[in-house]
């Protein structure tokens, strides 16, 4: 009897603490001995394969709850040594005085003398597996992933006992986020909170991040604990290694990890490798992983709605039950970032037609806050204006020459104006163009986009080529009345008044030269 109550603390331990699955057990009753018994599974992902470990009677109680007797070794294993012991009987009764440590330290030890061929098994479908035509006794479960299961993680050995029982599978696996800022460089000093896009100009440093949230069973993991950042930029990016910082909740670590940007056969600019989570003694279950570095938007910079994307996912160890184990990944996570081109033309009016002027320059500067690294100081109109200068630019005549084209490439949203810094000879300089960039994208979103761009009265946006356009038209400056014209009369006039006015001078004196 003693033994039988022992026996029934076993089955209590392994219903109660059954290494990250949760089950109830129902009450049953009396059923014959070789009566078929099934496990279902919740939440199963992958396959599952049911080894019997212990085999013997399933009865019923005299408080009505379902003990094995008659323990012997299960069809499912090949008997095996726990703790010096070898018979099924005395390996069921040491467990039964053990608490969850044990229980585990138990599990795995049967893993690895289970036979070639299950007790039973189910694939998950639906996402719930049924493992049936189980003979009452002890079962270790092993759980596999397939190849579409990579962002899954193995669960825990379970060792349970049927009666028709259902469980639920809380394999855990780590949370993955790819972030950057936004800045606006007209109004702000300041960055904005991390983010799913932004606006830059070519030659501006990005900042991103990469955040992983360390798996709910992260203590279960027996071996090393892989945890890889992988980053993938288009060819508009430059990674810039020097930049990389890494933190464990929020307190920045210098070591544990490599930074590797070369020999990467996925396509990956860079990765950040840390081969065992396990060294660095502040990770804990929940611990928050952060990457953060600087990119900069270079010449290869894509314009307008299509952006320049980079992403990131993360790799992180997903088999608690082997010490060299597998890994999984999370999804790929994009953010983008868009830049815009300001194209100005530049023509002026022969015989009412548009004709191209070559000869002029122009300037375009961007308003910045006072105190910015490189700005300057211009009159626009009166007013002292910050700025700093985007280039100047000699245009080039049209095929058709009917005017120059003057083009931005790179732009970020802001406050923006084009001076003409040198005007061909015979016409007037033109007033400054002041406009403003807007650009309206998703910020918070799976898949950012680029919805609206817009440049105010004088400069009309486009969201798919990221082009925003205006037209400047150079007239000629005012010249004197040509020969054989008014001008030509008014000549003859005053020459014939100034010799009227000589001849009347002239008789004048003769007359008083007379009278003395």
């Amino acid at each position: 009897m003693r033994s039988i109550r022992k026996l029934k603390q076993i089955f209590a331990m392994a219903l109660a603490m059954i290494m990250m699955f949760a089950m109830s057990v129902p009450v049953l009753a009396d059923e014959a001995a070789n009566a078929a018994y099934s496990i279902t599974i919740k939440n199963a992902v992958g396959t599952y394969n049911a080894y019997q470990v212990f085999g013997g009677d399933l009865v019923t109680d005299s408080e009505g709850k379902q003990i094995l007797s008659n323990v012997e070794w299960g069809s499912g294993v090949t008997p095996f040594t726990y703790q010096e012991m070898t018979e099924a009987k005395d390996i069921a009764e040491f467990l039964s005085g053990k608490g969850e440590d044990e229980a585990k330290a138990f599990a795995d030890e049967a893993a690895k003398h289970v036979k070639t061929a299950a007790s039973g098994t189910a694939t998950a479908d639906g996402g719930k597996a049924v493992i049936s035509g189980l003979e009452p006794g002890y079962y270790v479960i092993l759980n596999t992933l397939g190849d579409d299961d990579k962002n899954e993680s193995v669960s825990r050995y379970i060792l349970q006992i049927t009666a028709d029982q259902e469980v639920e599978n809380k394999a855990d696996v780590p949370s993955f986020e790819k972030k950057l800022k936004d800045i606006n460089d007209t109004t702000d000093k300041d960055y904005t909170g991390w983010q799913d896009s932004a606006d830059y100009d070519i030659g501006d440093k990005i900042p991103f991040k990469l955040e992983g949230t360390v798996a709910a069973n992260y203590d279960e993991y027996k071996g090393a604990y892989k945890f890889v950042f992988h980053d993938q930029e288009e060819a508009g990016l430059t990674f810039m290694p020097e930049s990389v910082k890494v933190f464990v909740d929020d307190q920045e670590i210098t070591s544990g990890y490599k930074v590797k940007t070369s020999g990467l056969d996925d396509g990956c600019t860079f990765e950040v490798i840390f081969e065992n989570l396990k060294d660095i003694n502040s990770v804990k279950t929940g611990s928050k992983v952060r990457v953060e570095y600087n990119s900069e938007l270079n010449d290869s910079a894509v314009l307008g709605q299509k952006g320049n994307a980079n992403k990131g996912k993360l790799e992180f160890s997903n088999n608690p039950n082997n010490e060299q184990g597998g890994t999984g990944e999370t999804p790929w996570d994009n953010v983008i970032v868009f830049t815009y081109q300001v194209t100005a033309d530049k023509y002026h009016m022969v015989d009412g037609e548009k004709t191209a002027l070559e000869g002029a320059k122009f300037g375009l500067y961007k308003e910045v806050p006072e105190g910015t690294t490189g700005a300057q100081t211009i009159q626009i109109k009166g007013q002292d204006v910050t700025v700093i200068s985007i280039g100047e630019k000699e245009g080039e005549a049209d095929s058709q020459g009917v005017k120059c084209i003057f083009n931005w490439k790179g732009l970020d949203d802001g406050n923006y104006v084009i001076v003409e810094t040198q005007t061909p000879a015979g016409y007037n300089t033109a007033d400054p163009i002041e406009f403003t960039i807007t650009a309206e994208h998703d910020v918070t979103s799976d898949d950012p986009h680029l919805t609206q761009l817009n440049g105010g009265d004088l400069v009309t946006g486009d969201v798919s080529t990221g082009i925003l356009s205006t037209s400047i038209e150079n007239k000629s400056g005012t010249t004197l009345p040509s020969t054989g014209g008014i001008g030509t009369r008014i000549f003859y006039l005053v020459g014939g008044v100034l010799a009227a006015g000589a001849a009347i001078l002239l008789i004048v004196k003769r007359r008083m030269s007379r009278e003395n």
